[in-house]
């Protein structure tokens, strides 16, 4: 397989619909059908899981209802593969928390005519200098 050409469009295409659903209470669930049954690793916090089931299982366990986000860059670069790799940097505000940046690591893997997220890795941007 070779790079896709189409690596920037594919990034930001998934990028906006990704965050449209987790965003969003009643669909944030859905999110776990980008997410492959066993190929699939996320880590949030520090906190690693695999497969679509623990991945759902985990997006389920957040305690918050509202989420509003800004993105404020999102590069992708081709992977050789045929899949791509994106990152992602933004702010969000959970509920009445303050707000904080985040950044969050994609990569997705092509899988016949489409792609699932093979990895993804969050991490709220809280520098704790004690």
């Amino acid at each position: 397989m070779s790079l896709n050409p189409q690596y920037e469009e594919i990034g930001k295409g998934f990028v906006q619909q990704y965050y449209a659903l987790f965003d969003d209470p009643a669909n944030r669930a859905s999110v776990v059908n980008f997410y492959s049954a066993t190929e699939s690793f996320m880590t949030f916090e520090g906190h690693q899981i695999q497969g679509a089931p623990k991945i759902l299982e985990k997006v389920q366990s957040l305690s918050f209802q509202k989420i509003t986000r800004v993105i404020t860059a999102v590069d992708s670069q081709p992977t050789f593969d045929g899949g791509v790799i994106i990152n992602v940097l933004g702010r969000l505000k959970c509920d009445d928390d303050p707000p904080h940046a985040f950044s969050q690591v994609f990569t997705l893997k092509a899988n016949a005519n489409s792609f699932f997220v093979a990895h993804d890795i969050f991490r709220l941007n809280i520098h704790d200098s004690a």
